[in-house]
């Protein structure tokens, strides 16, 4: 077979230009492609919501790929089994209620099952801002500002463009940088106790997993919170290298906005 290098180029180009053209209004467009929001664009996805992760990296994932201090094994909880078992993703039962899970294994198969649920992940995307609207006299967030990440880290003066979603999820882990972004630009009030991000707190796994999972949702109108960014944004402790409780965020952040959008 003969290959030419511009219809290389040409596949190429023309492939993506679809896949973002078909990104720029969503039902919900996820922050981050850590497994919270791998989780809850899986789940999306499969409801046959348009939903699109945007990644500033290169790699999805986040922080599960190196396990616990580069053991590239995580643990798992026997809350989470449903979760796990849905995506196909390999267990080790260890006892006492703790299943184990090899990293990489766990990471490209939650990618994979999430691309495969027809959710789209834009990786080397840095979401700068967001759009929003009044809504009753009241703002709303109602989309993102996007640009290349090597643009915004070289500092280069680019001006990005703006998506439209119906929903925001923050998924930046420990930084909770939409939500940030939201409290300090438009000046307002976060659902939190203090009306901006709290903070999250050292370690503690148990506290840690159960306040993922209670305090995912919305945090501001059109702006959802999952994983990590939840505790940042409420103020609750860090949980290490267990992961049920971030399974668990994608997975309820991902049921109610079904529900919320389907009316």
């Amino acid at each position: 077979m003969f290959l030419k290098d511009i219809d290389i180029s040409r596949h190429i180009v023309q492939t993506y230009m679809d896949k973002l053209l078909q990104s720029l209004e969503l039902d919900v467009a996820l922050v981050g492609a850590g497994p919270a929001n791998l989780v809850a664009g899986y789940f999306l996805g499969s409801a046959g919501l348009r939903a699109a992760i945007f990644e500033s990296k290169l790699a999805p994932g986040g922080g599960m790929w190196g396990g616990g201090m580069m053991f590239n094994e995580i643990v798992v909880q026997e809350d989470a089994l449903e979760v796990v078992e849905a995506l196909d993703i390999s267990i080790k039962e260890k006892g006492d209620g703790y299943f184990t899970m090899d990293s990489v294994e766990a990471t490209s198969t939650i990618i994979s099952r999430c691309l495969k649920a027809g959710t789209k992940v834009f990786n080397l995307v840095k979401a700068t801002d967001v759009l929003f609207r009044d809504q009753n006299g009241s703002p709303r967030v109602c989309g993102l500002v996007l640009s290349w990440s090597p643009v915004e880290n070289l500092g280069l003066h680019v001006d990005p463009l703006g998506i439209e979603a119906k929903f925001v999820i923050d998924g930046t882990g420990h930084p909770a940088e939409i939500c940030h972004i939201v409290a300090r630009k438009m000046e307002v009030k976060l659902r939190t106790k203090t009306g901006g991000v709290v903070g999250e707190m050292p370690l503690w796994a148990e506290k840690g997993e159960e306040f993922t999972v209670e305090n995912t949702g919305e945090v501001f109108p059109g702006l959802y919170v999952v994983g990590m960014a939840a505790n940042n944004a409420f103020g609750g402790p860090r949980m290490g290298p267990i992961f049920g409780g971030m399974l668990l965020s994608g997975r309820k952040a991902a049921e109610e906005l079904a529900r919320k959008i389907r009316g």
